[in-house]
């Protein structure tokens, strides 16, 4: 039996050799956040803000109200709206 006996370590310098260089990896491109609003919202946005102009007017009225001592709780309005809550489901 005849065994080569060659270098083995030669074989492997050029395998070494033969290898290209690794290519650098890129990172993927990251898509910007973006926000997009319907139109049917912006007209709700716009409704709700002048209701909110209304409300804000509504309760300084009731701020001064309430200031001044003149501001009169009714309760039997009070009263019904308790019963409706609870009992007329």
């Amino acid at each position: 039996m005849n065994i080569d006996k060659t270098n083995s370590s030669s074989f492997i310098q050029s395998y070494q050799k033969m290898q290209v260089a690794p290519v650098a990896k890129t990172k993927p491109l990251q898509k910007e956040d973006e926000l997009q609003i319907s139109n049917e919202a912006k007209a709700m946005f716009e409704k709700n803000a002048s209701v909110d102009v209304e409300r804000q007017e509504k309760i300084q009225l009731l701020k001064a109200q309430v200031a001044s001592g003149e501001y009169q709780v009714d309760a039997e309005k009070v009263a019904d709206k308790v019963h409706q809550f609870w009992f007329d489901k």
